[in-house]
């Protein structure tokens, strides 16, 4: 059984020495690979120091981090866990033991915050983003943004990884979602960050960055409702400005204003290609879940030999 701990790190020197110490003494035989994302001070070395593997990724973003190292490191369990110290490492034999059991593709590490860990900010811009996704694809979303979490080999290399930087847990949620793998979640312990650690998440910038992702996958993964949305709209307008001209019309046998009734009419137009176009592109939804699919199960499941 191989399995890989993935620790982004950047400026983490206070901290990544005793993540993967932790890691390793925690989950006998783990291999960690700490992903150095442009550090200027000596987070390579401190990790090196502590038996990691280290590698440095030029892109700056956990996204670009997860990325390569998803494309690079062959395993049958990964194990994603942040490199600040702010979650307890010790509960990663539960996870992997939870992933093995199920089995299940996804196990994700749900943060109980200790000595209020969590920023006010942070916080409520969890609850908001996990009820935005939940609402978008109808299933109940935990913690979308725990950088906490166990994966199989084959979501690992069913996963597509476009996001560069913080948006890369709602990516990962959401593809859960879609393919609908076996998944489930586990209490953690979360902590605030060891002195000398700086927060590199920025919660305004960060959440108006991970709400446009999730409007983009609302347009992406729910077409109809998306573009049905702004045509019914468009078809409401269109209304609101012809039936007073119509009921006009049937009083007057005049047509007072043409420039209203041309609106009213290029409205209607707009919304019936809008409608046209969620109904086309929910069909090429359809059609690339299945690749998707299809790609997803080429991968055996989990085992435990």
């Amino acid at each position: 059984m191989r399995i890989a701990a993935i620790v982004p790190c950047h400026n983490e020197e206070a901290a990544v020495a005793k993540v993967v110490g932790d890691l390793q003494s925690a989950v006998p035989g783990i291999v960690v690979y700490v992903y150095d994302n442009l550090s200027t001070d000596a987070t390579a070395e401190r990790a090196a120091a502590a038996g990691a593997i280290v590698r440095t990724e030029h892109d700056k973003g956990k996204g670009n981090v997860v990325r390569r190292a998803f494309a690079d490191i062959d395993a049958d369990v990964y194990v994603l866990i942040d490199g600040d110290d702010t979650y307890e490492a010790a509960a990663a034999p539960l996870m992997i033991k939870t992933l093995l059991d199920g089995p299940y593709d996804h196990v994700l590490g749900v943060r109980h915050a200790v000595d209020d860990a969590y920023r006010g900010g942070h916080e409520t811009g969890n609850r908001v983003l996990n009820g935005l996704v939940g609402k978008v694809f109808g299933e109940n979303v935990v913690d979308m943004l725990s950088g906490f979490r166990v994966f199989s080999h084959r979501f690992v290399k069913s996963f597509p990884a476009v996001s560069r930087e913080f948006e890369i847990e709602t990516e990962l949620t959401v593809h859960s979602l879609h393919l609908q793998v076996p998944q489930t979640s586990v209490p953690v312990d979360f902590r605030d960050r060891p002195a000398g650690s700086e927060s590199k998440l920025r919660t305004y910038h960060d959440g108006f960055r991970i709400l446009s992702l999730i409007a983009g996958l609302a347009r992406h993964e729910r077409p109809v409702g998306f573009y049905g949305l702004f045509g019914t709209l468009s078809l409401l307008a269109a209304l609101i400005l012809i039936v007073p001209i119509v009921i006009e019309f049937y009083e007057t046998d005049q047509v007072a204003r043409f420039p209203t009734l041309f609106g009213g009419f290029t409205l209607i137009l707009l919304g019936g290609l809008l409608w046209t176009a969620g109904l086309i592109l929910d069909g090429i939804r359809r059609s690339r879940h299945e690749a998707a699919r299809l790609v997803y199960l080429r991968y055996a499941a989990v085992r435990r030999d």
